[in-house]
């Protein structure tokens, strides 16, 4: 009969035997206290070693009241997280940054129809922390969260009880100016721009951004039209624009996914970039380098994005310091699109 392999498996008292410790500092080295002499601590560590022993997860998080996992919200439909390569890279810093501690991350994509489900979970101690990307004027309800777990948002929170919410961010208005920039030095001065969702700050700064640049070239502000961040939406924007302005000459496109839509519009129109009009964009992603021609654009570092916001969620669940605000630095990558 063989034995049953449970029986076999060595126990907490069976390490403390080896370790020639009392039970507790075993327990106590297994959760990370501060309160274990070094000499004692080696001799855990060893007899954990030689023994094969596997401490039991559930009792560590019933001991320190953790559940070791944290969760990334997604307020957005399921096909344009997958579509856009924005959410890809932000997520690969998160799970870099975690892969060095013993987090797991749960991800919620959460969309209007179930958001109040995500709440629930997030509030009933299923996570000890929550990052929330690409949320929208809506957000009141994810930064009211903070009163029950800890929470960092990738963005300026929309809403005014988010004045005091942390967040990563970096200077959309800044970064769009710059690039809208590079169209005047061409020599345009009919410059459209194809902006991002009014309900996000992100879509709101970059126009802000659109605007500075033309206000102080004196150039009109009236050529706006909305997308949704994707390549449809901008399609369906250039196509308002044109037939509002056909001899416009320049166009700053929000986003990369939008600015490959309105490239295909473009094209269909007999237009080409940039000898009947510049376009230039935001975000450095396969879009805007690998679209015909390749886009001047806004790089942000998505992926340190991602590491500096689980970052500062580790230091609020662990109970530290954080700025409340963490901007990120931008620059413009030239490829001649203007």
């Amino acid at each position: 009969m063989s034995p049953d392999p449970q029986s076999s498996a060595p126990t907490l008292e069976m390490v403390a035997a080896a370790a020639g410790v009392s039970r507790s500092t075993v327990s106590r080295v297994i959760n990370d206290s501060p309160k274990v002499t070094p000499e004692a601590l080696a001799a855990v560590r060893k007899a954990i070693d030689e023994l094969g022993y596997v401490p039991n997860r559930a009792a560590r998080i019933l001991a320190s009241r953790r559940t070791q996992s944290i969760a990334l919200v997604i307020p957005e439909n399921t096909a344009k997280f997958f579509a856009d390569p924005y959410f890809a890279t932000v997520v690969q810093g998160i799970a870099m940054y975690l892969s060095d501690t013993d987090y797991t991350l749960s991800l919620l994509i959460a969309s209007e129809s179930d958001g109040e489900k995500t709440r629930r979970y997030l509030q009933s101690g299923n996570v000890d922390g929550a990052l929330i990307l690409s949320h929208h004027s809506d957000d009141r309800s994810y930064v009211q969260l903070a009163k029950s777990i800890p929470v960092v948002f990738g963005g300026r929170p929309m809403s005014q009880e988010g004045s005091h919410a942390y967040y990563i961010d970096v200077d959309n208005v800044e970064a769009a100016r710059s690039v809208t920039q590079k169209l005047i030095e061409r020599g345009r001065r009919r410059i459209a721009t194809i902006a991002g969702p009014s309900d996000m700050s992100a879509g709101l700064d970059r126009l802000q951004g659109w605007r500075q640049a033309l206000d102080a070239a004196g150039i009109p502000t009236d050529l706006v039209e909305h997308g949704d961040f994707s390549p449809a939406g901008g399609e369906a924007a250039m196509r308002r624009l044109l037939d509002r302005e056909p001899e416009l000459d320049g166009v700053f496109a929000a986003s990369s996914l939008m600015a490959s839509g309105a490239l295909n519009v473009l094209r269909s129109r007999g237009k080409a970039v940039p000898h009947h009009l510049g376009l230039v964009t935001f975000d450095n992603d396969y879009a805007a380098q690998s679209s015909s021609p390749p886009l001047t654009t806004v790089e942000q570092p998505t992926v340190e994005q991602g590491r500096r916001m689980v970052d500062v969620l580790l230091h609020l669940i662990d109970g530290g310091n954080a700025s409340t605000v963490t901007m990120m630095p931008t620059r413009v990558i030239e490829r001649g699109s203007e």
